[in-house]
């Protein structure tokens, strides 16, 4: 049974929160404080944390940094309680939370609906699809409200992909910087991208690409988020991409997700040791930029060779490994950046793509949106055909 920790000095939260979480099936332990919490945590070691911001002694802020400190807890998954309008609503004390390694925030007073979200993800765009689905029945017998109907679906899509673009994460700022372009082909698609810090050293990395695009994809690609994000994928080292990638596979085979497979690449970067460990599943290439100079850019491609998930069980992916040079770039990109229709009829293409950017980086460091406007004005149509997904890491 999944083990919960609910720490919070106040009595009502603490019952509540014990008998909603009971309730949906979870082993729960609850504790009044934040030095009782860190004891608890060590013994249970259990897969979620729920801990109150404000607390007298040792507030949530510091139990969270202790917990993330232990090698034993950094992948449990830990959400704060904030003050509404208080911690989460400035954007200071968000970024305190997030180094402390805080991996969610939910305002009091508590909304228990919003609570079992976030710990059984996944379940809103799931009912959505059905709704999606029962919609298109009832415009189809009620034509003369075509219209409405139509307005109403656009809505809902609208909540939906501001929901699945709300789960991206937020920039990171420090010794590795990032930026990111993030275009569905439609209202949903099916990339998705992290990057989260797994302790002090250690950097997570990854970006997927669902085959298809719309609902279906997008599903499927919140999950595999949800799966990566609280590190529920069972017997896996997260810090070594090949075990992620074998356990995925082992998780998202095609037979049982609507016949959807997907690429990824996932990488793991050692700040001190300047190091990056990768495997990828039928992804495009990434690209590693490094040099001083334009002159003295050197180019490598990081690749691998292996399927995509959930084409066949019982792959071993393999692990790659790249000295990380001060001032690199990295690149990461779903393939919807350089399979672009052009008003020739040609497909534009990686290579063209890859000499895009080193091109830019020569010139203005390779800043994303004109990437994208460059994208765009090859593209012949009105949408691009499919999903497009750039991520943009600096070591500094």
């Amino acid at each position: 049974m999944v083990k919960i920790l609910v720490i919070d000095d106040d009595p009502i939260v603490r019952t509540v929160l014990k008998r909603t979480l009971q309730n949906q099936g979870y082993e729960t332990t609850v504790v009044n404080n934040g030095e009782e919490g860190i004891a608890q945590a060590k013994l249970l070691r259990p897969a979620l944390i729920i801990c109150d911001w404000i607390m007298s002694q040792l507030d949530g802020l510091e139990v969270c940094r202790q917990i993330k400190a232990d090698p034993q807890l950094a992948t449990t998954f830990f959400i704060l309680l904030t003050a509404k309008g208080a911690a989460l609503g400035e954007e200071a004390d968000r970024i305190k939370g997030l180094d402390a390694g805080a991996d969610e925030f939910i305002s009091k007073p508590i909304e228990m609906n919003e609570l079992k979200a976030r710990v059984r993800a996944g379940l809103r765009l799931y009912q959505l699809n059905q709704d999606l689905q029962s919609q298109k029945q009832v415009l189809e017998t009620l034509n003369q409200n075509l219209q409405t109907q139509k307005q109403i679906l656009e809505a809902e899509l609208a909540e939906a992909a501001d929901y699945v673009r709300s789960l991206l994460p937020l920039p990171l700022t420090g010794s590795v910087t990032t930026e990111a372009l993030f275009v569905p082909s439609a209202q949903l698609g099916g990339d998705c991208f992290d990057y989260y810090w797994l302790d002090d050293e250690n950097l997570v990395i990854y970006l997927l690409d669902v085959s298809g695009h719309g609902v279906g994809s997008a599903l499927l690609s919140v999950s595999v988020l949800n799966v990566l994000r609280s590190q529920s994928l069972p017997n896996t080292n997260f810090y070594q991409p090949s075990e992620v990638l074998k356990a995925l596979n082992h998780a998202f085979q095609m037979k049982n997700h609507g016949d959807k497979y997907f690429t990824i690449w996932y990488g793991v970067y050692h700040r001190i040791k300047h190091q990056l460990i990768y495997a990828s599943a039928g992804h495009p290439p990434a690209l590693l930029l490094s040099g001083t100079s334009a002159n003295s850019l050197q180019v490598k491609q990081l690749n691998s060779f292996d399927l995509p998930i959930g084409f066949l069980p019982d792959i071993h992916f393999q692990n790659a490994v790249f000295e990380i040079e001060k001032d690199s770039t990295l690149y990461i990109f779903s393939d919807g950046t350089y399979e672009i229709n052009q008003p020739n009829g040609k497909i534009w293409g990686l290579n063209p793509f890859i000499d895009l950017l080193i091109n830019e980086n020569k010139i203005n460091n390779c800043v994303l949106k004109q990437i994208l406007e460059h994208i765009l004005s090859l593209n012949d149509q009105t949408n691009l055909e499919d999903d497009l997904s750039l991520l943009k890491l600096y070591f500094g």
